[in-house]
Order: structure tokens, then C-alpha cells, then sequence
């Protein structure tokens, strides 16, 4: 049996909901949301769909429902602007996560918190130092979204698959964001190999772009709609599927790191072994020395911003 408790039925918190339905990850969904005729409103749509996807119990409910969860999943927080950066989020989202922390931990202290609030890796920072639970059961979900809109583009130039294609970013979930193409490969060949031909090949200029596409790619859907939903709402679900499932999936997530590249005391997007007890292994990568310096200079951007709010 498992329980995941969703605090915020915004846009991304109800995708994320219909998605654990759609996927039958868990027995039991509870919905948290200040807004509480809305989040009656989702899990009654949600309820009714319940015949033509899988058992589960779903509901509205408040904080001591976090008691026996496995998961607590916060979307909760003020929405992003069009034009605004994540970093700009910060102040704001920092004093809805210290109402809503405070709850959780009143309630539960052996779960494992998922953060999906923007700016994330600050938030997951503030939700580790606020809860005061082990660094391994707070996550966010960091890069994986970056990685899975890098792995689509690339494939696209390609014209294969994306599940085929293999790349990574790692960083700051936002604007310092770095492509690690030193590992990027296509079926097993690495890009930058001789066997990669011109057939696998990416060039500068390529890269370049697929890059800038991927470090801009929620500005433009923003600027398009109002906000991104559907596919976080995916990483989100896959992040849970390889906690409750206990798959020690290799996902870049925002975890704290130690002795990571030169980087200390610091939540970042990196590759991790993600199991039953929340982050099981930080994986170190090897780097070239341009990519490491670009993670250090994005580690560097968010712990100014971290020592301006005393985090």
C-alpha cells in the first residue's frame, strides 16, 4: 500500500494528479489545497475517471493527512510570469513554503518530500532546511525535465527516437542549466566518437542551438500559454514511480550535494540513484573542465541568492 499526498492543485499539481491516476502509481492520492472548492472540483473529475484507468482512492483533504505518506508532492506557490525568470520567484515561493513545511512536518517525519516549485533547487533547499529531514527524502525534480526536453530535441535533429538518445543536463533548473554533451550519445555511440559519422553527428553550431531551445523552452510555452504543465507533471510521476517502486532509477533530480565537483552545501540538479529511500546515491559524472566550471558558476549564481534570504 502507498499514499502520496499532492499540496497544490494548480495547473501542475492537477496535470501531476491525472497523471498518477493515468499510471496507477499509488492506493492512495490526497489533494491539498488552499483553494479547496477547486481541489473538490479536481478530485471529483479525477473520481469519475476512476472506472476507466485504475483502483485508487483519491480525495481532498488537509495536513494530518500527511501522516502515513509515502510521498508529499508540493506544486503549491505564485505562478511565473510571463518574461519572469525562475530567480524571480524566489522571495515569493519562500514564504509559502514556510506555511506549508511547517504543516507537513507537524504531521509526518518519515516520507519523503518532492518539491516541483519553482525556483526548484532553492525551494528544495529551503524545504530541506525548513522540514530538518535527512538530505536523501528531500528531492526536487531538478534537471529531469531539462533532460527530457534536451533528449527530444536532439532526437529530433536526428530523427530517432528520443528514449534512444541519451543526454544530460545538470544544474540550476533554469537559466545557469549546463548540456553535458561529453556523454551524450545516440543508441550507444557517443556524439563526438568517430563511429558517430555524420549520420549521429551534432555540430557546434547545432548543439548551440538545441541548447539554447532547451534553456529557453519555458519562456517560449509560457509566453505561449501561460505556463508548463504537462510534461513536469510527467517527471514528477517518474520520480514517485522510482521511489514507490523502489527502481534505483538514475534521474537527474535536485538533491544536496557534498564535495560534488568543488560544490558544498548546495541543492542542484545531478544525476542520483533514485529508490524507496529517496536519493540512495549521488552518481559523480565525469566533466570536462568547461562543463565543471559551468556548474560551478551556476552553483555559485544560486548560493547568492541563498545568502540573501539566509539560506
Amino acid at each position: 500500500m502507498s499514499k502520496i499526498v499532492l499540496v497544490g492543485c494548480g495547473q501542475v499539481g492537477a496535470t501531476f494528479a491525472y497523471t498518477v491516476l493515468l499510471k496507477g502509481l499509488t492506493n492512495e492520492l490526497v489533494v491539498i489545497d488552499s483553494n479547496k472548492e477547486k481541489a473538490l472540483g479536481d478530485v471529483l473529475d479525477l473520481n469519475h475517471g476512476l472506472m476507466l484507468a485504475h483502483p485508487m482512492k483519491i480525495g481532498v483533504g488537509d495536513y494530518p493527512d500527511c501522516a502515513d505518506a509515502d510521498l508529499i508532492v508540493i506544486s503549491a506557490g505564485v505562478a511565473q510570469r510571463p518574461g519572469e525568470t525562475r530567480i524571480d520567484l524566489m522571495s515569493r515561493n519562500v514564504a509559502v513554503f514556510d506555511a506549508i513545511i511547517s504543516q507537513v512536518t507537524r504531521y509526518n517525519r518519515d516520507g519523503i518530500l518532492l518539491i516541483a516549485t519553482n525556483p526548484v533547487d532553492i525551494l528544495t533547499q529551503v524545504a530541506l532546511k525548513l522540514s530538518g529531514w535527512p538530505a536523501h527524502r528531500v528531492i526536487g525534480s531538478g534537471t529531469l525535465l531539462d533532460s527530457s526536453r534536451l533528449r527530444y530535441l536532439m532526437a529530433s535533429r536526428l530523427g530517432v527516437d528520443p528514449r534512444s538518445v541519451h543526454g544530460m543536463v545538470i544544474g540550476e533548473h533554469g537559466d545557469s542549466e549546463i548540456a553535458v554533451w561529453s556523454a551524450a550519445s545516440v543508441g550507444g555511440v557517443p556524439i563526438d566518437s568517430p563511429e558517430a559519422g555524420a549520420r549521429w553527428h551534432l555540430s557546434p553550431e547545432e548543439r548551440a542551438e538545441i541548447y539554447e531551445e532547451t534553456r529557453t523552452a519555458a519562456y517560449q510555452i509560457i509566453a505561449a500559454k501561460g505556463a508548463t504543465y504537462y510534461a513536469i507533471a510527467l517527471a514528477l510521476a517518474r520520480i514517485c514511480e522510482a521511489v514507490l517502486r523502489d527502481q534505483k532509477s538514475i534521474l537527474p533530480v535536485s538533491t544536496y550535494l557534498q564535495d560534488y565537483h568543488g560544490i558544498d552545501g548546495l541543492c542542484l540538479g545531478v544525476p542520483a540513484v533514485v529508490g524507496r529511500r529517496g536519493v540512495e546515491e549521488v552518481v559523480r559524472i565525469p566533466l570536462t573542465a568547461e562543463e565543471e566550471r559551468q556548474l560551478q558558476a551556476s552553483a555559485a549564481k544560486l548560493r547568492q541568492f541563498l545568502d540573501e534570504i539566509g539560506f
